[in-house]
């Protein structure tokens, strides 16, 4: 009888347990750390992040065609750098030592091995970020047939990329979803692309963050302020991990275990190891930590951060101009510029144009304010970089040609040119556009391109080549 209330308690005891972790699991049903892995997030969870936030119709009038498109993007997903794989597999280490030392630590951690062990290359595009470029370029060509009606001539439908090889592979990986059985080469059918590259250490229009001292300057003076905002969150988190697991981490460890979680979730989609050490509530604080650095050394934390785009900005309106004028021409020009570059590239060009803005933040930016930094959870932010450069981000800039006719067809003024704006493909407004989501053209001009052109690049930078090598997200 004893023993049989034994049984009984211990079943008790057993359920009761399976019933907790099922509360614990069924509260974490809506929480994916995939989502919340800043510029570390992979292009698909990217765009649900952007759902997110920009929730508009991208409905176009009937009489309006588009003309030209302009994108820059940033590559796929990519294996961790060189210098990152060496970086985690002596980290090994110090995880077995942390799974041999207490009986709470998960039972992967004794015998764990990186999965880049012995790699000795590295920061390449991966499958996943191949496949996100050839169907982000699929959904393109399907979403503007017009745009694509022309047989393929580099002047018309124009690749530009960094030489870094991530970017050119983009590149190609784009070109061949945009021409897919275009061509006449092999059983797919592919055609040959030109991808064309500025010199590394003087492209002004995709790289124009690696050659302005300024700037390397100001980031380098910026770096110790964001290192001591995140630090006290480290400190806090290595504090949990003691208390849940039992195991001697510090401070400086933290951003290391975060980081192969990213790489893990992003890179292999393994979310039941390093992830799973950190609570949600962690998870989110560490990707505000992130934010928080992109926001201060990338984005709108200091106004030379986005200045330095002006190049980039000024070849995308003289592209668009170019496409009006060989319009109203009737000449045959360029339908398409796709660009493929970094997340250094693609952030300050989302800040010239004014998105991810607070409302209160809108007029800071008008006069090139520096903006407060993100605020931390459970407060609600705009600027999250999951949604502002997850691998694959891009921004589209797609000009229209629109008319006005009466009930017999008779036009009955000049056609108008206007812009639309997409980031991760979805249509978004711009402050200088006053809340239109089909922007004119001449409006868009006057206060989205023209405000920026008074600063002029050298001066912003005293051009000269450091001589140094960063490693681009």
């Amino acid at each position: 009888m004893g023993r049989l209330l034994a049984v009984s308690a211990h079943r008790v005891v057993v359920l009761a347990i399976v019933v907790i972790v099922a509360a614990l699991s069924a509260a974490s049903d809506n929480f994916h750390v995939h989502e919340h892995l800043s510029t570390a997030t992979r292009y698909g969870h990217g765009k649900m992040s952007t759902g997110r936030l920009f929730n508009g119709t991208d409905e176009i009038p009937p009489k309006c065609s588009p003309i030209h498109i302009n994108l820059v993007a940033r590559h796929g997903t990519r294996a961790p750098t060189k210098k990152r794989i060496k970086q985690i597999d002596n980290f090994a280490e110090r995880i077995r030592e942390w799974g041999n030392s207490s009986q709470h630590a998960p039972m992967w951690m004794k015998e764990w091995k990186s999965p880049w062990h012995g790699r000795t290359m590295g920061g390449e595009v991966l499958q996943k970020g191949e496949e996100e470029m050839f169907e982000l370029a699929q959904r393109i060509r399907s979403r503007y047939p017009d745009i694509f009606k022309d047989e393929y001539h580099p002047g018309i439908y124009t690749m530009s990329a960094t030489q870094v090889p991530r970017s050119a592979a983009s590149a190609v990986a784009f070109g061949m979803g945009l021409f897919a059985g275009e061509g006449s080469l092999g059983p797919g059918r592919h055609r040959a692309f030109s991808v064309i590259s500025d010199s590394r250490t003087h492209d002004t229009h995709l790289r124009f963050y690696e050659s302005c001292s300024a700037y390397q300057k100001s980031k380098i003076e910026a770096m110790p302020q964001v290192a001591e905002l995140q630090e006290d969150l480290y400190v806090q988190v290595a504090l949990s991990l003691q208390e849940r697991f039992k195991f001697n981490i510090t401070k400086e460890d933290v951003p290391v275990l975060w980081f192969l979680c990213k790489q893990e979730a992003a890179a292999l989609d393994i979310v039941d190891q390093s992830c799973i050490l950190f609570t949600k509530e962690e998870v989110e604080m560490l990707e505000w930590a992130d934010d928080l650095e992109v926001h201060k050394l990338k984005g709108y934390g200091k106004s030379i951060n986005y200045r330095i785009g002006v190049p980039l900005l000024t070849n995308v309106y003289e592209s668009m101009e170019r496409a009006i004028a060989a319009r109203k021409g009737g000449v045959t020009a360029e339908k398409a510029h796709f660009r493929f570059a970094h997340a250094e590239t693609v952030i300050p060009f989302i800040c010239l144009l004014g998105l991810f803005l607070d409302e209160e933040d809108v007029q800071k930016i008008m006069i090139e304010a520096a903006l407060d930094p993100p605020p931390a959870p459970p407060k609600n932010r705009v600027w999250k970089g999951s949604a502002v450069a997850p691998y694959g981000a891009n921004t589209m800039i797609v000009l229209y040609q629109c008319s006005s006719t009466n009930e017999d067809g008779k036009q009955l003024q000049d056609s108008d040119f206007y812009v639309q704006v997409l980031h991760n493909e979805r249509a978004v407004t711009l402050p200088g556009c006053n809340g239109i989501q089909l922007c004119p053209f001449e409006v868009f001009k006057e206060q989205v391109v023209l405000p920026h052109m008074k600063y002029q690049y050298e001066s912003l930078c005293e051009l000269r080549n450091l001589g140094e090598k960063h490693d681009e997200l």
